[in-house]
């Protein structure tokens, strides 16, 4: 008996602390870079929605996610763990522990009274369950990643709650510049046996949308005036080619035979495809107002991996450059956080930080073996002591280390020999150069080395012995 009496007293104290709680929209997009949103400052790119998301609420400039690729970054950001914890370095889906799961996104804030529910492109390893099952959403409203989504969501903000939701809104944009090499290189690489490597008809017809330029614009002024140009860090960096990333195939076939012209039409087609996204996101933003939710959920922006967009002459992901690893994060609660600020000073990791900062929120510890960081209290901008003054990135051949000022890199061609760099990101921020050729080099890679260790070590991680320099 007296258990029951505690059992129901228990049940009603969770009733009421989750009446307490903020409803929670998590809105995700595909490979959209830190600097693809207007707010930011980009003039060739227009996004309404996302904008006013940031006016009433905190924007991170420093935020990075785990892995520069689709799987193992939203693997990290919904397990609050690295990628290398269960070894998934690409997007081959491997077998996840159990405990991983249990302290899952949707499973902590499911047993916490949450209506988890899960909408769009999942693209979570987890073998023999279906995929949001497995991270404790309860409810899938579809697997669609584009306009259906943004429907539903918005079908779902109409409903009646009787209790605080988790609603993750999944968008597949701006991913679906990807169709554009993988397109153009399809015409003139070696047959697939395997069939061609996208198959997916709807990216086609997304991507031919946004390459489209508006009717009667002669080359001239479409890629004199419309279209965006160059970045400053266009061309290779000759120091930097083989450490931060991935040589071969597709890579080198943009590299080598597209020119200036087509790096700017992957460049429109890229701003307007975030520009489609932006409306789908629009379209979800509105139904939370009208639905009358606004003040009482907490909505979190971030999308998985950012995108080369021509930076060193590459596109798509999984370098280590700060185009495929930076990631925009904007946090909105009207009248419960700071609004219309920029944060740019804190470095936050997408995949370690976002539980914890979910629970925060939400009024219930984090998994006490997580090792990421709440950013509620910067988001309300209260003192933060002892803020983390670096972290660490992962890919499927290397590993980073940045802080505010530099980055270390330590990665791998194919099992090749392990080649490292150096970069300082207050003298070059367009990351041409490797230090470890100036005088000073060595002492660098030295300090590089001991953070990266010391930090695997600070956050229960193990370093892959492939990286390690024995001293």
């Amino acid at each position: 008996m007296f258990r029951i009496i505690m059992t129901v007293a228990m049940a009603f104290q969770v009733a009421a602390a989750t009446e307490q709680r903020p409803n929670i929209l998590l809105i995700i997009t595909d490979q959209q870079r830190f600097d693809m949103l207007s707010c930011a400052g980009n003039p060739w790119v227009k996004t309404p929605n996302l904008d006013r998301l940031a006016t009433t609420g905190t924007r991170f400039e420093l935020a990075f996610c785990a892995f520069p690729l689709c799987s193992p970054s939203r693997f990290s950001m919904f397990s609050g763990v690295m990628p290398s914890r269960i070894h998934q370095e690409s997007n081959v889906v491997v077998p996840v522990p159990a405990a991983v799961l249990d302290n899952s996104m949707g499973s902590v804030l499911g047993r916490a009274g949450y209506e988890t529910v899960y909408g769009g492109k999942i693209h979570l390893p987890c073998p023999n369950r279906p995929q949001s099952a497995g991270y404790g959403f309860q409810r899938n409203l579809t697997t669609d990643s584009r306009d259906e989504l943004a429907k539903q969501c918005a079908a779902f903000l109409g409903e009646k709650h009787a209790r605080p939701f988790l609603l993750v809104a999944s968008f597949n944009n701006p991913h679906d510049i990807c169709s554009m090499g993988i397109r153009d290189y399809a015409k003139v690489a070696p047959p697939r046996k395997k069939g061609p490597a996208h198959e997916d008809p709807q990216a086609l017809v997304c991507l031919d949308t946004a390459l489209k330029r508006p009717a009667g614009v002669a080359d001239e002024e479409f890629f004199g005036k419309l279209c965006p140009p160059m970045p400053t860090n266009h061309e290779e960096s000759p120091g930097l080619a083989d450490v931060m990333g991935f040589k071969g195939g597709m890579i080198d076939f943009e590299q080598t035979k597209w020119t200036d012209r087509d790096w700017q039409r992957h460049r429109w087609a890229y701003a307007r495809l975030t520009e489609q996204v932006d409306a789908q996101i629009g379209v979800v933003l509105d139904a939370l107002r009208k639905a009358g939710l606004e003040k009482n959920t907490l909505v979190v922006s971030v999308s998985d991996h950012g995108e080369m967009d021509a930076s060193h002459r590459l596109g798509h992901k999984q370098f280590l450059y700060d185009e495929a690893i930076r990631v925009p994060l904007i946090i909105s609660w009207p009248e419960h956080i700071r609004n219309n600020t920029v944060d740019r000073e804190h470095l936050v990791s997408t995949g370690l930080d976002l539980i914890p900062t979910l629970c925060d929120f939400a009024g219930i510890p984090a998994p006490a073996d997580l090792t990421g960081r709440s950013l509620k209290p910067l988001a309300e901008g209260r003192p933060v002591s002892s803020w983390r003054r670096g972290l660490v990135i992962e890919n499927a051949n290397g590993v980073a280390y940045r802080d505010t000022r530099s980055k270390y890199v330590v990665f791998h061609q194919k099992n090749g020999p392990l080649k490292e760099a150096v970069i300082d990101l207050s003298a070059d921020p367009g990351e041409m150069h490797n230090a470890a050729s100036d005088p000073d080099g060595a002492k660098r890679l030295e300090t590089g080395r001991a953070q990266l260790v010391h930090w695997y070590q600070a956050h229960g991680e193990t370093l892959d012995a492939r990286y390690r320099f024995e001293r």
